[in-house]
């Protein structure tokens, strides 16, 4: 039947998810969606109109499946600094263990590669990723965690940069102890002094 798509764009959202994430938009051309789809490439263009289309629904599919769960944990989780450890160890375990070890994270590939076209969805990410840092460090500061002289902002900002890091390091190689140890560091240079609060991500 004219019209009728006889494929599921979802499905193939998910496909063109996990092909950029391993492999990258540059070495990702419409003839690899092609094969790992199945679809032609007149029926990819008529349904999503360009390969950056395309990718802009990838990268949403991937914030909200992989980043956004990661985020609200973050904001609700409430402890300060041991909330923002969990979050680090979730991040190194992610990156260094399982199906998708040393795959890094999807947008951290897009922004480091440089030739995605998409960057007002790239940088709407890197600030969802920098609000909810800071709702943890507005938490870890009323709990009395914090050092009285820091600028807020600047730490998260600074902790948006550990997290991009781990992606990066964790895509080249590097072993989640160090990884863990990098981390624990930037977060214990946080604490007041005196201050017991488990900054070690597990």
């Amino acid at each position: 039947m004219s019209g009728v798509k006889h494929f599921d764009p979802s499905a193939v959202v998910g496909a063109v998810t996990q092909l950029l994430w391993q492999r990258g938009w540059a070495e990702t051309g419409i003839a690899d969606i092609v094969a790992t789809t199945g679809i032609s490439r007149s029926s990819l263009y008529a349904t999503f109109g360009s390969k950056q289309s395309l990718c802009l629904a990838a990268l949403r599919r991937y914030l909200a499946e992989h980043a956004e769960p990661a985020f609200t944990a973050l904001e609700t989780g409430g402890r300060g600094l041991s909330t923002i450890a969990e979050f680090f160890d979730g991040l190194i375990t992610a990156r260094c263990a399982g199906p998708r070890a040393r795959w890094g994270c999807l947008a951290t590939n897009l922004q480091t590669g440089g030739q995605a076209p998409i960057p007002d969805a790239l940088a709407e990410h890197h600030q969802r990723v920098r609000h909810a840092l800071r709702t943890a460090l507005d938490s870890a500061d009323r709990l009395g965690q914090l050092r009285p002289d820091l600028d807020l902002d600047a730490t998260a900002e600074h902790l948006v940069l550990v997290a991009q890091g781990v992606n990066l390091r964790s895509r080249a190689g590097a072993d989640a102890s160090t990884l863990r140890s990098a981390v624990a560091a930037a977060l214990t240079a946080l604490r007041r002094p005196g201050d017991t609060t488990d900054a070690w991500p597990r």
